[in-house]
C-alpha cells in the first residue's frame, strides 16, 4: 500500500464476533496501515478492541446499523457500550441507518461529538426502517444541515459515501451524490476549503 503511494485512513465494516476475529482485523489493519478500523463487534469482544486499540494505536469506530442490527441499531446504542472504553473507540455514524430506526442525525451527532470518529453519508427515500437509498439531496434528509453541524462541531474525520441503490452501475448515482454534497459544501464554506472537508 504504502509503495503505492496510497493513505488508508480506515478499512470495514470487519465484523468482530471473536478475540479471534479482532486480532485478525488489527493485524490487517496494521499492515494496511490503516488508521481506523469501522468495525461491527459484538459486545463481549469490546474488552479485547480495547486492548488492541491500547496496544496498537488503531482506532475503532463501531458502525450503526439500523432496525436489523441487535447490538448497535442507533448512535446512541454505541456509547452506552464504549462510553467508559478508551476514547479511541467510538462511533462510525450511517445517517442513513440512523434515520431508519428514528433517531435524529443532526441531533446525534451533536450529542456524540467527542466520540464520533467516522461518518457515512447517504440519503433515503423515507425516515422508516422500510427507507431506502437514493442519490443525495432526492430523500428525506437534511444533508445540508447535517453537513453544517459536522462544521460547527469542528469534525476531523472522514465522511466517507454509501451508495447501495444501483447494484450493477452505481456511478452515475454515486457521482451524483458527490456532485449534490460538493455543491452544499461549496455553500457552506467556500470553494477554497472544500478538498479539506472531502479528504
Amino acid at each position: 500500500v504504502a509503495d503505492a503511494g496510497i493513505d488508508l485512513y480506515a478499512g470495514g465494516v470487519i465484523n468482530m464476533a471473536t478475540e479471534a476475529d479482532v486480532d485478525q482485523a488489527f493485524q490487517y489493519a496494521r499492515q494496511a496501515g490503516m488508521r481506523v478500523i469501522v468495525a461491527s463487534p459484538r459486545p463481549p469482544v469490546l474488552a479485547r478492541v480495547e486492548a488492541k486499540v491500547k496496544e496498537t494505536g488503531i482506532a475503532v469506530a463501531i458502525h450503526n446499523h439500523g432496525p436489523g442490527d441487535k447490538f448497535f441499531p442507533t448512535p446512541e446504542s454505541v456509547i452506552e457500550q464504549v462510553k467508559n472504553l478508551d476514547k479511541r473507540i467510538g462511533l462510525c455514524m450511517d445517517v442513513g441507518h440512523t434515520a431508519r430506526i428514528g433517531a435524529d442525525p443532526i441531533q446525534d451527532a451533536r450529542r456524540f461529538a467527542d466520540r464520533l470518529l467516522d461518518v457515512h453519508i447517504k440519503d433515503i427515500d423515507v425516515a422508516a426502517p422500510e427507507g431506502r437509498c437514493v442519490e443525495s439531496g432526492r430523500g428525506v434528509l437534511d444533508l445540508p444541515q447535517f453537513l453544517k453541524t459536522l462544521i460547527e462541531i469542528d469534525y476531523a474525520g472522514m465522511v466517507a459515501f454509501e451508495f447501495e441503490k444501483d447494484e450493477k452501475d452505481p456511478l452515475p448515482g454515486l457521482a451524483e451524490s458527490v456532485g449534490y454534497v460538493r455543491g452544499v459544501l461549496d455553500s457552506l464554506l467556500g470553494i477554497a476549503d472544500r478538498s479539506a472537508q472531502l479528504g
